[in-house]
């Protein structure tokens, strides 16, 4: 006990025998390292460059510091020779060094209980006939309300009460198609009153009650389908803008996509003021710096409308990792959710998601496939798509 006391003062020594001894003593044996990082090289390799997918792969602490860090810890670069790499937190604790303050190491088991605690709460909410109230949800989680509130928002990006209005919404689209009433099936759902439903109702479904409940029958929905650089470009709107803007490499499947989204809406052709749209959106890909102010008839829950709202504000030739939105956003935890935002959105160039790329400057995923994603962002920044990605032809 005395040893584990001095120890902790005063770091040993990277390298000593008593350090050595220390991490040999360990009850369990840690998870080996990837063959990536298997050397001393290859882990300060990953240190030099902040690599943040060496994180969680091995720790390094610094000696004239008395701290540990995680391989992608933005502080000062300490000199190699006073660096020492650890396969886990524990043996770097063991060797008695202290978490840094910067890049906070050992926030990961901090995080995993906050997370069991609000995936406890959503599940509460989910199975609840009507939302809890705030301080219940609270008392069950062992937290003050305000706290809980807090941290419930920064795991999931929302408010618990916008989460429940995003469940109960969730009710409804599934309960509307297969409910002997609209009537029963807001109530099924929560609703203690129909004006409280009504009233919320334009901006959960979509549409009118009646019409959602009937896929959209008597929902009139203008389309067209051109061509652009890209390839085909499906444009559809709604009475109130634009809904569809999708990409292909053939029309049909644009259409067939379009139909399965609104089954019993009537599908109508492009009239003179509808081609003027179309013409917008063609002009809009292939110069995007010149914008697009047509109306939008964004359907989502209220999380992914603020993502939604923030990916717009991304400048054309410009780019911003899933972080970075979930930053801006104000829900800086709820990276994940960010990333399944940018996956629903069903408005191609509009909202602009091409523009979300991986911490590392990668491209990551898009609904329209990844070489039209590269393509998009060359175009932005005024490059041919061949100069960017010079392995692959044209699209």
């Amino acid at each position: 006990m005395r040893t584990d006391q001095m120890t902790a003062k005063r770091p040993l020594r990277p390298g000593s025998a008593t350090s050595g001894s220390r991490d040999a003593q360990a009850p369990a044996a840690p998870a080996p390292a990837s063959p990536r990082y298997a050397t001393d090289d290859a882990k300060w390799a990953a240190v030099v460059a902040r690599s943040k997918q060496a994180d969680g792969e091995f720790f390094y602490s610094v000696r004239t510091t008395g701290v540990y860090c995680r391989p992608s810890c933005g502080a000062r670069l300490a000199r190699r020779e006073n660096v020492a790499f650890h396969t886990d937190r524990a043996a770097a604790e063991r060797a008695g060094f202290r978490p840094c303050k910067r890049c906070k190491p050992d926030q990961d088991a901090l995080d995993a209980r906050h997370a069991a605690l609000v995936s406890a709460a959503c599940r509460r909410i989910d199975t609840a006939e009507a939302p809890p109230r705030l301080e219940v949800l609270a008392a069950e989680a062992g937290l003050s309300p305000h706290y809980f509130h807090r941290l419930f928002r920064a795991v999931t990006g929302v408010t618990p009460r916008a989460y429940a209005n995003a469940r109960r919404a969730e009710r409804v689209r599934d309960a509307l198609p297969s409910a002997e009433s609209v009537t029963s099936a807001f109530y099924d759902a929560g609703f203690n009153s129909n004006g409280r439903f009504y009233a919320k109702a334009d901006a959960l479904l979509g549409m009118k009650p009646a019409a959602f409940r009937a896929g959209g029958k008597a929902e009139s929905i203008r389309f067209a389908v051109a061509q652009c650089s890209l390839g085909a470009l499906l444009v559809a709107a709604t009475s109130r803008g634009l809904c569809d803007i999708s990409l292909g490499d053939e029309p049909e499947p644009l259409v067939r996509n379009l139909q399965d989204r609104f089954p019993k809406a009537e599908l109508v052709g492009a009239d003179a003021e509808f081609e003027r749209w179309v013409a917008q959106v063609v002009g809009f890909v292939e110069s995007p710096r010149i914008g697009l102010s047509l109306p939008l008839d964004v359907r989502g829950t209220a999380f992914q409308q603020r993502v939604w709202q923030a990916l717009r504000e991304v400048p054309a030739g410009e780019t911003a990792s899933y972080a970075q939105i979930a930053e801006r956003i104000g829900s800086p935890r709820a990276v994940r959710a960010v990333a399944q935002a940018c996956a629903s959105n069903k408005l191609a160039v509009a909202i602009p998601c091409h523009r979300i790329v991986r911490n590392d400057g990668a491209l990551s995923g898009y609904r329209w496939g990844v070489e039209r994603k590269r393509a998009l962002l060359a175009h932005e920044r005024g490059e041919s798509s061949e100069a960017s990605n010079p392995d692959k032809g044209e699209l």
